[in-house]
């Protein structure tokens, strides 16, 4: 048994309806490893039942399965609005998110989430970008200013299969696009932060309130 497996059962098993969407990511589409999985779900599953997010807008929604499963996780009356750029992945998605069994309902959106999103006029709770490596600043700078204290953004695929620390892949656009997010929200004064080595790495990024930042720039933070 390796690490992976021993973490996996002791898991949280996903119900039967992310494991429908999940066998059939893996049947029917190419890349099935593109999709959040049981693992990544639980997590996303769990921070949505801790945050109690009302909106939540995701960058990337593949399969569906974390909108999905942050879904599963939410309140009557939240929503989770997912951006997906590929409009030939609307066949296959939609079905999934409109026949969801869960309580806050799911808004698929096909086009460009940088013409799309800022018209809408939305207080995001919590974010989950997983879309084109290459425009995770641009997608940041994007989500905060729609954002509030306390709101979450999720960032995946940080570490990009440990490429951000080989310099056998420093002349790789995507993961010079990766340590470029990494070190732009590190630097980024408005935010904490850290990265969670789950997977491919998960960004956690929390906004921070008025006197935090004032704390940060004094360089005494105290919460």
């Amino acid at each position: 048994m390796t690490i992976d497996d021993y973490i996996l059962s002791h898991t949280t098993a996903p119900d039967d309806y992310l494991k429908r969407l999940y066998r059939a990511t893996n049947l029917h589409l190419l890349r099935p490893r593109m999709a959040s999985g049981h693992l990544q779900g639980q997590l996303l599953r769990m921070m949505m039942q801790m945050l109690r997010p009302r909106t939540v807008v995701e960058i990337g929604t593949y399969s569906g399965y974390s909108a999905l499963a942050m879904a599963s996780g939410m309140e009557a009356g939240g929503r989770v609005v997912t951006f997906e750029v590929n409009d030939e992945q609307e066949c296959f998605t939609r079905p999934w998110l409109e026949g969801a069994p869960y309580p806050a309902r799911v808004e698929m959106v096909v086009g460009d989430v940088f013409e799309l999103l800022p018209p809408m006029g939305l207080d995001i709770d919590v974010a989950f970008v997983d879309a084109n490596k290459r425009e995770y600043v641009a997608y940041y700078e994007l989500l905060m200013p729609m954002m509030h204290s306390g709101s979450v953004m999720l960032a995946d695929n940080t570490l990009w299969d440990g490429h951000v620390v080989d310099a056998a892949y420093d002349n790789d656009a995507q993961t010079a696009a990766i340590k470029e997010f990494n070190d732009h929200v590190a630097a980024d004064e408005r935010v904490e932060q850290l990265i969670l080595p789950e997977r491919d790495g998960l960004s956690v990024i929390r906004v921070r309130g008025g006197a935090e930042l004032l704390a940060a720039n004094a360089g005494d933070i105290r919460t």
